[in-house]
């Protein structure tokens, strides 16, 4: 793998377009506005990844995971870090993990929902962020819910406030940022998911795949990651083990 080849699939433009989702409250992969950009993780991750290469970062907003996702054949983008899925490798190709990821519910303060388990009857609303792993997710544990999907975590947290719907799927560590905005909502204790956040590129790119990799395991290594987590008050946040693909 040559350091031509690394910059002809990663940074084709010169620049590394950086693909992130936007939310209000930051996880492992969501980061949050400040002012005319944008503060989370997988912005330091990035950034340092772009400085590794010696060219210039250009964070691309997003509204959801899934709509990166479903960009990643246009060229709009060359890196981005996400919840892993089986649907998800369809559409790019994942590299090292960095972070292990656990989704649940957040629930109204009207709801006696209690456990994952007790989602899943007739009658239950629960809303989540469209073409996403967690919602997917979500969709398989409760089959018997109404399910109604969301273009952005904006939009879903709303529904949840004004009792369009029950209960809201996100990531353990977005719910948690969230579950304040609505007095008396409450994070259930079990999960739907659990999985891997990981470095990933648009299909057909191996050397970027492999050098993006490399520098996932460098980050895990030298502690990057831990710091990128704390940095967002994400001190729960646990990060993957050495070697770990999805």
């Amino acid at each position: 793998m040559t350091e031509a080849a690394v910059l002809r699939e990663l940074a084709p433009t010169g620049t590394l377009r950086v693909a992130v989702a936007v939310a209000p409250s930051p996880s492992a992969q969501f980061a949050v506005r400040e002012g005319d950009g944008f503060r989370g993780v997988a912005v330091t991750l990035g950034r340092a990844l772009a400085a590794k290469l010696g060219v210039a970062a250009e964070i691309i907003p997003h509204q959801s995971s899934g709509e990166i996702q479903n960009s990643a054949a246009a060229g709009r983008w060359d890196v981005a870090f996400l919840p892993v899925d089986e649907e998800r490798k369809r559409f790019v190709d994942f590299g090292s993990a960095y972070h292990l990821l656990q989704s649940t519910f957040l629930v109204a303060p009207s709801s006696a929902i209690a456990s994952v388990k007790d989602a899943d009857r007739k009658g239950v609303s629960i809303g989540g962020v469209a073409n996403t792993a967690t919602f997917r997710a979500a969709v398989k544990a409760t089959p018997s819910a109404t399910h109604v999907s969301f273009a952005g975590v904006d939009d879903a947290v709303a529904a949840l406030a004004q009792g369009r719907i029950e209960a809201l799927a996100l990531s353990r560590e977005s719910l948690s940022g969230l579950a304040g905005r609505i007095p008396g909502a409450r994070i259930l204790a079990d999960a739907f998911l659990n999985s891997s956040t990981a470095v990933c590129v648009p299909k057909g790119r191996p050397a970027a795949r492999a050098y993006a990799s490399a520098f996932i395991e460098e980050a895990k290594a030298s502690g990057l990651v831990r710091k990128a987590f704390d940095e967002m008050g994400l001190l729960a946040s646990v990060v993957a083990p050495a070697g770990m693909m999805p």
